[in-house]
């Protein structure tokens, strides 16, 4: 809670869903701290809740609905405002959740200060400020300062792929992207702060480089060589890449450089190349695999992480099969699992062959024992190996936990090390909870 306040106004934030969420509710907190709004935790009483919400995840409605309830039993007489994905899809259904007062779209949450005075407490249903999302052609710069070690930053948002079970382009408009320079500047602004690690977010982002007239000024391997020359990260992330734009060059830069980190995230959702296709996924499995060993041949040691989406329509004992053998027979370090869910004006949803809810559950746990297996294999072969890890967290009293270069959980005993720096580690032993131990 920040001190001697113009206004004694406080309010809550509560982010559901991607990184790209975090880092425009760090933007948009900024925005209340700097008009003089004090912080506070969601489960304490605010005068005003921010919810920023997401259509990918499952449960998107009722997770609103139970973030809305918690606000209220602190104050029932605070205000609530619904900002995010899934207010620009289903602005009507959040506008009427009871004790809802504002619904802003895509375009208007980044101006949620000048609806705030307007709301009034007495009308039966929320207000909405959520416009045709053709409209949201606008970008919206985000990153989070959450703790000091990482920051999420914002480099492109919108998607222009048309993939059958997917609402983010209904949701957050079309691909658009900063200037460099821009991104630039605001990676020097983080340095400034000390953070030693910056994660590059977006909803496509190796899409980046399209500006809001829709024409392509610039390509993601040229934000990438002009973040490697700012001084005072240690380290960039790519979050998440598609596969057919994870080019050579991309994957070569990366091998090269000092800062970026070996480590790729590329959802793959079906090893069956028929079920990529009726996902009009831009590329097959086979490329998928051309990507991976490109990888590990310039980066035997880098992880690489997979989306996989089970029980689409139509997908066969044989499709899930390909998907099984395709994850074995390939060196993936771990898997983010998504059990199929229809989503409303998708053309998924209207596809025949559903799969069995029982089914789909079934398949998503097989999944995630192979996730398991994976991680742990990957984790096995660099026992012996010394890494850098940023030191980021005490769990207990001796014991600080980070991450390697190459995403492996670390926990160091005994260190006096100060944290937010990094340190180079022998990797000794696994541990029950499947986090490597380090001296």
């Amino acid at each position: 809670m920040h001190s001697n306040m113009a206004t004694p106004q406080t309010v809550a934030f509560h982010t559901l869903g991607c990184k790209l969420n975090y880092s425009e509710t760090s933007t948009i907190r900024r925005q209340f701290e700097e008009k003089g709004y004090g912080t506070v935790d969601w489960e304490d009483p605010a005068d005003i809740y921010v919810l920023n919400t997401c259509s990918v995840t499952d449960f998107a409605d009722r997770k609103c609905r139970n973030a809305v309830r918690r606000a209220l039993r602190q104050r029932p007489d605070a205000r609530i405002v619904i900002i995010g994905c899934y207010a620009q899809l289903k602005p009507d259904e959040i506008a009427s959740i009871v004790g809802v007062d504002l619904v802003l779209g895509a375009k208007e949450k980044f101006n949620v200060l000048n609806y705030i005075d307007g709301i009034s407490k007495s009308s039966d249903k929320g207000m909405i400020r959520a416009g045709e999302i053709i409209e949201a052609n606008s970008f919206e710069e985000a990153f989070s300062f959450g703790d000091r070690t990482r920051t999420f930053l914002k480099v492109q948002d919108g998607c222009d792929y048309k993939c059958t079970f997917c609402t983010i382009p209904q949701a957050r408009g079309k691909s658009r992207s900063p200037d460099i320079s821009h991104i630039v500047a605001n990676a020097n602004q983080i340095a400034a702060q000390g953070v030693k690690e910056i994660v590059l977010t977006g909803v496509n982002i190796g899409d980046f480089g399209i500006v809001a007239s829709g024409s392509r000024n610039e390509r993601f391997i040229d934000l990438i060589r002009a973040l490697d020359a700012v001084e005072g990260i240690e380290r960039f992330r790519i979050s998440s890449i598609e596969p057919n734009l994870c080019t050579d060059e991309i994957i070569e830069f990366v091998a090269s450089s000092q800062r970026f980190v070996p480590h790729f995230h590329m959802p793959m959702q079906s090893g069956s190349d028929r079920i990529l296709a009726r996902m009009k996924r831009r590329y097959r499995s086979s490329l998928y695999r051309d990507r991976i060993r490109h990888i590990h041949q310039v980066m035997p040691h880098c992880c690489i992480g997979v989306d996989v989406i089970v029980g689409f329509p139509g997908e066969t004992e044989e499709d899930f099969q390909a998907t099984i053998d395709f994850l074995s027979n390939e060196a993936v370090s771990y898997l983010h699992v998504f059990t199929y869910s229809e989503r409303p004006n998708t053309p998924a949803a209207s596809m025949s062959e559903k799969v069995p809810m029982h089914v789909r559950r079934q398949r998503n746990e097989i999944l995630r024992t192979i996730s398991a297996k994976k991680k742990r294999t990957f984790y096995e072969q660099h026992l012996g190996d010394t890494r850098p890890v940023l030191l980021e967290k005490g769990k207990q009293q001796g014991v600080i936990s980070g991450f390697t270069d190459n995403y492996i959980k670390v926990s160091i005993v005994d260190r006096c090390q100060a944290l937010n720096t990094i340190v180079n580690v022998e990797l000794l032993a696994l541990d029950g909870d499947g986090v490597m131990t380090a001296s």
